[in-house]
Protein backbone atom coordinates (compact mmCIF):
# COMPACT_ATOMS: atom_id res chain seq x y z
CA UNK A 1 0.00 0.00 0.00
CA UNK A 2 1.31 3.53 -0.89
CA UNK A 3 1.44 6.70 1.24
CA UNK A 4 -1.89 8.68 0.30
CA UNK A 5 -0.90 11.83 -1.31
CA UNK A 6 0.15 14.31 0.75
CA UNK A 7 -1.64 17.59 1.40
CA UNK A 8 -0.48 20.48 -0.88
CA UNK A 9 -1.24 23.21 1.61
CA UNK A 10 0.42 22.30 5.55
CA UNK A 11 -1.09 24.25 8.21
CA UNK A 12 1.41 27.29 8.56
CA UNK A 13 1.85 26.50 12.58
CA UNK A 14 2.22 23.04 12.03
CA UNK A 15 4.95 23.93 9.56
CA UNK A 16 6.54 26.78 12.16
CA UNK A 17 6.08 24.27 14.94
CA UNK A 18 8.10 21.63 12.89
CA UNK A 19 10.71 24.94 11.86
CA UNK A 20 11.16 25.66 15.69
CA UNK A 21 12.86 21.99 16.53
CA UNK A 22 15.65 23.04 13.90
CA UNK A 23 18.58 24.78 15.46
CA UNK A 24 19.73 27.52 13.32
CA UNK A 25 22.80 30.30 13.31
CA UNK A 26 22.20 33.79 13.89
CA UNK A 27 23.65 36.46 11.52
CA UNK A 28 23.09 39.68 10.74
CA UNK A 29 23.35 40.48 6.58
CA UNK A 30 24.60 44.08 5.89
CA UNK A 31 25.61 46.28 2.85
CA UNK A 32 26.29 50.15 2.38
CA UNK A 33 24.66 52.30 -0.39
CA UNK A 34 25.53 56.05 -0.67
CA UNK A 35 27.79 55.52 2.45
CA UNK A 36 24.48 54.58 4.72
CA UNK A 37 24.45 51.39 6.48
CA UNK A 38 21.77 48.78 5.81
CA UNK A 39 21.68 45.34 7.86
CA UNK A 40 18.58 42.90 8.82
CA UNK A 41 18.60 39.66 10.87
CA UNK A 42 18.83 36.28 9.50
CA UNK A 43 18.67 32.77 10.94
CA UNK A 44 18.09 31.58 7.02
CA UNK A 45 21.83 31.56 6.10
CA UNK A 46 23.80 28.41 4.77
CA UNK A 47 27.42 27.49 3.19
CA UNK A 48 26.43 26.70 -0.38
CA UNK A 49 29.46 25.64 -2.41
CA UNK A 50 33.08 25.45 -1.41
CA UNK A 51 34.84 25.62 -5.56
CA UNK A 52 33.61 28.33 -5.70
CA UNK A 53 33.14 29.42 -1.69
CA UNK A 54 29.46 30.51 -1.87
CA UNK A 55 26.66 31.43 0.74
CA UNK A 56 23.18 31.83 0.54
CA UNK A 57 20.74 33.92 2.86
CA UNK A 58 16.98 34.20 2.55
CA UNK A 59 15.84 37.62 2.76
CA UNK A 60 11.37 38.84 3.16
CA UNK A 61 10.27 39.87 -0.31
CA UNK A 62 9.72 43.42 1.26
CA UNK A 63 13.08 43.83 3.25
CA UNK A 64 14.66 47.28 2.47
CA UNK A 65 18.13 45.41 2.70
CA UNK A 66 17.04 42.87 -0.38
CA UNK A 67 16.51 46.45 -2.72
CA UNK A 68 19.97 47.57 -1.19
CA UNK A 69 21.58 44.38 -2.35
CA UNK A 70 20.10 44.67 -5.98
CA UNK A 71 21.71 48.03 -5.91
CA UNK A 72 24.88 47.67 -4.88
CA UNK A 73 25.47 43.44 -5.53
CA UNK A 74 27.37 43.18 -2.31
CA UNK A 75 26.79 41.62 0.95
CA UNK A 76 28.34 40.88 4.47
CA UNK A 77 27.43 38.45 6.57
CA UNK A 78 27.84 38.98 10.64
CA UNK A 79 27.83 35.66 12.26
CA UNK A 80 26.51 36.26 15.54
CA UNK A 81 28.87 35.14 19.06
CA UNK A 82 26.42 33.83 22.21
CA UNK A 83 26.79 37.19 23.64
CA UNK A 84 25.21 39.02 20.95
CA UNK A 85 21.24 38.13 21.26
CA UNK A 86 20.50 41.98 21.94
CA UNK A 87 22.29 42.83 18.55
CA UNK A 88 19.75 40.48 16.77
CA UNK A 89 16.80 41.77 18.40
CA UNK A 90 17.84 45.11 17.29
CA UNK A 91 18.18 43.91 13.87
CA UNK A 92 15.15 41.96 13.59
CA UNK A 93 13.56 45.52 14.20
CA UNK A 94 11.59 47.21 11.48
CA UNK A 95 11.42 51.24 11.61
CA UNK A 96 14.46 52.04 13.88
CA UNK A 97 18.05 53.09 13.60
CA UNK A 98 19.80 49.55 14.06
CA UNK A 99 23.01 50.64 13.47
CA UNK A 100 22.84 53.14 16.35
CA UNK A 101 24.74 52.55 19.42
CA UNK A 102 26.04 49.62 17.55
CA UNK A 103 29.68 49.26 17.20
CA UNK A 104 30.36 48.19 13.76
CA UNK A 105 33.40 49.28 10.95
CA UNK A 106 33.50 49.13 7.01
CA UNK A 107 35.18 46.47 6.37
CA UNK A 108 36.01 45.40 2.41
CA UNK A 109 33.23 48.49 1.35
CA UNK A 110 30.73 46.92 3.67
CA UNK A 111 29.58 47.03 7.48
CA UNK A 112 30.85 44.40 9.99
CA UNK A 113 29.57 44.74 13.62
CA UNK A 114 32.30 44.23 16.19
CA UNK A 115 32.92 40.68 18.16
CA UNK A 116 30.96 38.91 15.87
CA UNK A 117 32.36 35.00 15.73
CA UNK A 118 32.67 35.31 11.63
CA UNK A 119 32.51 37.84 8.97
CA UNK A 120 31.84 36.71 5.25
CA UNK A 121 32.11 39.56 2.32
CA UNK A 122 30.42 38.49 -0.88
CA UNK A 123 29.43 39.78 -4.08
CA UNK A 124 25.99 38.52 -5.30
CA UNK A 125 25.91 35.89 -8.00
CA UNK A 126 22.09 35.46 -8.24
CA UNK A 127 18.31 36.03 -6.82
CA UNK A 128 15.92 33.34 -6.53
CA UNK A 129 11.99 33.53 -5.70
CA UNK A 130 11.24 31.32 -2.43
CA UNK A 131 7.90 31.63 -1.77
CA UNK A 132 7.68 35.05 0.24
CA UNK A 133 11.04 35.25 0.26
CA UNK A 134 14.20 35.99 -1.90
CA UNK A 135 17.34 33.49 -2.11
CA UNK A 136 20.42 35.68 -2.70
CA UNK A 137 23.60 33.29 -3.72
CA UNK A 138 26.96 34.85 -2.79
CA UNK A 139 30.24 34.56 -4.19
CA UNK A 140 32.44 35.00 -0.77
CA UNK A 141 35.69 37.38 -1.47
CA UNK A 142 36.80 37.44 2.05
CA UNK A 143 36.03 35.30 5.62
CA UNK A 144 37.08 35.54 8.94
CA UNK A 145 36.50 33.47 11.72
CA UNK A 146 37.16 34.32 14.97
CA UNK A 147 36.58 31.53 17.95
CA UNK A 148 33.74 31.77 20.45
CA UNK A 149 30.32 30.36 20.77
CA UNK A 150 28.09 30.98 18.34
CA UNK A 151 24.68 32.49 18.85
CA UNK A 152 21.95 30.15 17.34
CA UNK A 153 18.15 30.01 17.32
CA UNK A 154 16.27 27.20 18.63
CA UNK A 155 12.32 27.16 19.71
CA UNK A 156 11.81 30.66 19.42
CA UNK A 157 14.94 31.56 21.86
CA UNK A 158 18.22 32.38 21.52
CA UNK A 159 21.08 30.13 23.01
CA UNK A 160 23.95 28.84 21.93
CA UNK A 161 25.68 25.22 20.51
CA UNK A 162 28.09 23.52 23.19
CA UNK A 163 29.78 19.95 22.81
CA UNK A 164 27.94 17.17 23.67
CA UNK A 165 29.98 15.64 26.59
CA UNK A 166 31.00 11.66 25.73
CA UNK A 167 30.29 8.96 27.86
CA UNK A 168 32.77 5.83 28.65
CA UNK A 169 32.70 2.91 27.25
Amino acid sequence: MSDPAPDPMVDESDFLAVMAEVCTPVTVVTSLDDALPYGTTVSAFASLSLRPPMVLVALERSSTLLAKLRRTRRFGVNILGSNQDAVARRFASKGIDKFHGIAWTESDGLPRLRDATGWIACRVQSFFEGGDHMLVTGVVERAVATPGAPLAYHRRTFGTHSEIAVSPR
